[in-house]
């Protein structure tokens, strides 16, 4: 009897156990799921970039199932700089969207880098595009686009990063606009990361490289001469030998005068194809993309496998010399091919119009090297979700630590391509779910390769800014390491 009331009292002893054993359980579990996930505002903000960054150029660009590479990925702004949800359209051009606003208020301790620009005479730079200030007025206001002194359309508009940089340092400091904080616009020279010189370089190649009526000499010769005058008399370029001045030539043929004498700078290039090693190198220079010539496809409208009847696609220049001579190879192993368009094009009688429509039909769109490394085609075919095929064994595509072109462009070495039979046999060995997974990615990531006023985060200009940023450490490493020696010079 005893026995059966001790059994009695001590079972709900043992359940009761249980159940707080495994509320504890529980409640532990939850709190370390909220740690997990939860932004930590005890955190540093440098160690949040630099876990950013890292993984970003460790490849960590490959996300979870369900999520795409957009913002979410290769945002590496500090999380205090995360404001109000606001709709915008897309970069593809797709519905509207929630996106995170910017604030106006960006200040340097907020900014990946603040820059420092020389105010440069007006004829360095929106003085190239017939724009003049009143009385000393050396920068157009940018608080409304409709006053902004436009670009030079046609081919001009695909060298055209220096004046989208140049804008988006204005509009830093205009509160009005809302752009994002990776750069912002410092007025004191020792409180900035980089030091950015307005120089549109590019233009003044395309308008003003050659001697007009009774020159000795070009315009463009005679600024870039007085360009380097100028910089080489600045405290700023000798405090750290140019290392820290960020310049843009994205014209190959940009800045020959003064490339060599300015060449410890960082560029903004298109390439290397005609620059020595010393000079520049991807070490410490940026590439930045072509801004496209072909109209942008909304990812709601680009065409499936299926509704692309074209396999391959080219319409440009063929004849080229130095490394595009492989195009008129490829001309002749190509032009009868039922489902090949390989034709010359131009720009004139509506080309880029036709172009756009040519690659939006086409499944592949060939980037073949011409004169240099990179073209703009590649560009065009990330706006048309075309997939790219890229035939340059010397090109550095732009920020390759962040993006694996893998993943939505195929890779194929010059010396295969002009086998007979060989580039046909591998993309028509391509099927629709494979050239369906790249197709996706092309949607997900054309907006890195949008330049726009205002920017938005992750365009081009943007991304143009984080790959400075990440360049930056090298310089600064450099710089400081050059400086370990210093005070014995004074002892």
């Amino acid at each position: 009897m005893s026995s059966s009331v001790c059994e009695k009292r001590i079972l709900p002893s043992r359940h009761l156990f249980c159940l707080i054993a495994i509320a504890v359980f529980l409640l532990i579990s939850s709190s370390l799921s909220l740690i997990e996930f939860r932004d930590n505002p005890s955190s540093p903000s440098s160690v949040f970039q630099f876990i950013s960054l890292s993984n970003a150029s460790a490849g960590s660009n490959s996300s979870r199932k369900g999520d795409k590479q957009g913002s979410r990925v290769l945002d590496i702004r500090r999380p205090e700089d995360r404001k109000n949800v606001v709709s915008e359209i897309d970069s593809q051009g797709s519905e509207p969207k929630k996106v995170e606003e910017e604030s106006s208020s960006c200040d340097k301790g907020r900014a990946l880098l603040r820059v420092y620009m020389y105010d440069l005479p007006l004829e360095f730079h929106f003085g190239l595009l017939g724009w003049r200030g009143t009385g000393n007025q050396i920068w157009p206001s940018v608080d409304e686009q409709s006053r902004i002194p436009s670009y030079p359309g046609g081919l001009n508009l695909q060298h055209s990063a220096e004046y989208w940089l140049t804008l988006d340092l204005l509009a830093s400091s205009t509160a009005s606009v809302i752009r994002p904080c990776s750069a912002i616009r410092v007025n004191d020279s020792r409180e900035a990361d980089v030091v950015f010189v307005p120089f549109f370089s590019s233009l003044s190649y395309n308008r003003h490289s050659k001697h007009q009526g009774k020159q000795s000499v070009s315009l463009d010769r005679l600024l870039q001469e007085r360009l380097v005058g100028f910089l080489k008399g600045q405290r700023e370029w000798r405090r750290s030998g140019g290392k820290n001045h960020l310049i843009v030539a994205h014209h190959p043929n940009s800045m020959l005068v003064a490339r060599e004498k300015l060449g410890s700078a960082m560029f903004v290039l298109a390439d290397f194809g005609r620059y020595p090693f010393e000079i520049a190198n991807v070490e410490k220079d940026v590439i930045a993309p072509y801004k496209h010539m072909v109209r942008t496809i909304p990812a709601a409208g680009s065409a499936p496998f299926s509704e692309r009847p074209i396999l391959v696609y080219f319409q440009g220049a063929i004849y080229r010399k130095d490394g595009g001579a492989i195009r008129q190879e490829l001309f002749y192993l190509l032009k009868d091919e039922k489902d090949v368009h390989f034709t010359f094009g131009s720009v004139q009688s509506h080309g880029i119009s036709k172009a756009g429509k040519g690659m939006a039909s086409s499944k592949f769109c060939l980037n073949i090297a011409g004169d240099t490394p990179s073209s703009n085609r590649l560009f065009d075919a990330i706006a048309s979700h075309c997939v790219p095929v890229i035939i340059s064994d010397e090109i550095e595509p732009p920020y390759e630590d962040v993006l694996d072109y893998s993943e939505f462009c195929i890779f194929v070495r010059a010396s295969d391509a002009v086998s007979k039979g060989y580039l046909l046999n591998l993309l028509r060995g391509i099927k629709q779910g494979e050239w369906t997974k790249m197709w996706e990615k092309l949607k997900e990531i054309a907006g890195q390769f949008e330049y726009q006023y205002p920017s938005r985060p992750n365009d081009a200009v943007d991304m143009i800014w984080q790959t400075v940023y990440r360049k930056k450490m090298h310089t600064k490493l450099d710089l400081h390491r050059g400086s370990r020696y210093r005070r014995s010079q004074f002892q």
